[in-house]
């Protein structure tokens, strides 16, 4: 037993030193992208990892070349609507899922986890000429509106809702709850956690997105941030200082939800451990 105990700490400080490295690996870009952020543009060419003459001058650049403050505001409301949008949607049919047996709830789920592995690339062409046609381009609802539904959403959902337990949905249909009202009187408070979680993957995977809000504004002022980012690359030579200073800033809200929603987030990974 002494000798089982003796090797098994080893090997948890290896695993403990293993993780510390992955992640300073990981954090190291970010933490590059910032100390250059603040560099003069001969600098950052040049290998020093603190910056010897630091200025805001590439932040500046990054607020006049481009829009910038307008750009974040506008994605973050796309990301916001989606998100919302989403989670609207993918709460009540997960639960209804979880819950009821019913005739074709295999067939539902058989077609949610078929359209999650249609990439949006078959469908863009149908609801860009859609959207045009109503008006929606140049428009946040045009960036939102193909993606008000997601299957993703429900399928992880899913998994939440129907591990919650039935004894807990007994005791609130005896009690006359319906389910409308154990869903948010009962459920939602036990999984606020998961829906969280799902809200940060939800937010990022609309904050990220390029392709699409590319194809569906016209002009810079009705852009989102993910293309004031590709206007620093140019084929006169890129302008790294200021280019650095917006992708940093364009990382500032997404760090805020995190720290905002940090608590429910590893509640929901614990208790998905636990289980």
């Amino acid at each position: 037993m002494e000798s089982t105990q003796i090797y098994s700490r080893p090997v948890r400080m290896g695993g403990y030193v293993l993780l510390a490295v992955l992640s300073l690996v990981s954090i190291f870009p970010l933490v590059w992208m910032a100390l250059n952020a603040f560099k003069p543009g001969d600098e950052i060419l040049y290998f020093s990892f603190l910056p010897e003459h630091a200025t805001l001058q590439n932040f500046k650049d990054a607020f006049s070349m481009i829009p910038l403050g307008s750009m974040i505001l506008r994605s973050f409301a796309a990301a916001f609507l989606q998100m919302a949008a989403q989670i609207i949607t993918s709460v009540p049919a997960a639960y209804a899922l979880a819950r009821w047996n019913f005739k074709g709830r295999k067939l539902i789920y058989g077609l949610l986890t078929i359209s999650w592995l249609i990439p949006f690339q078959a469908t863009m062409l149908p609801n860009y000429v859609r959207l045009v046609q109503m008006g929606l381009r140049d428009t946040v609802m045009g960036i939102v509106m193909p993606n008000l539904a997601s299957a993703f959403g429900i399928l992880m959902l899913y998994q939440s809702f129907n591990s919650f337990p039935r004894t807990i949905l007994e005791a609130a249909q005896i009690d006359g709850a319906g389910p409308f009202s154990t869903l948010m009187r009962v459920v939602l408070p036990n999984m606020r956690g998961a829906v969280a979680s799902l809200g940060v993957v939800l937010f990022i995977n609309c904050w990220n997105e390029y392709f699409w809000p590319l194809l569906i504004t016209r002009t810079i002022e009705k852009s989102t941030v993910q293309i004031g980012l590709r206007m620093f690359l140019s084929s006169d030579g890129n302008l790294w200082g200021p280019m650095l200073a917006a992708a940093l800033i364009s990382c500032v809200p997404i760090l805020l939800l995190y720290l905002v929603l940090q608590r429910q987030i590893m509640d929901s990974f614990m208790k998905s451990g636990i289980k």
